[in-house]
């Protein structure tokens, strides 16, 4: 897949970590935050799906059965 520059700021504690991190695992920092952010997404994943099932707890979230599922995708078992 191609990749797309872009360009981000740091606080100059974060950037040394990140560049002890490069050093130490001799890895460019691109390779770092690459891995970082794939990380990152993992966390925020399981935060959404927290969330969902909060919402469907709570009952703000429609929970739609398999059989409505099935019907509205034409689906005959």
């Amino acid at each position: 897949m191609p990749k797309k520059a872009i360009n981000i700021r740091l606080d100059e504690a974060l950037l040394g970590e990140l560049d002890n991190y490069a050093k130490e695992l001799d890895r460019t920092r691109t390779y770092i935050i690459q891995k970082a952010v794939s990380s990152y997404f993992d966390t925020l994943d399981e935060m959404i799906s927290d969330k969902r099932i909060d919402e469907v707890k709570s009952g703000q979230a429609p929970i739609i059965s398999l059989e409505d599922v099935l019907k509205e995708a034409n689906v005959n078992v």
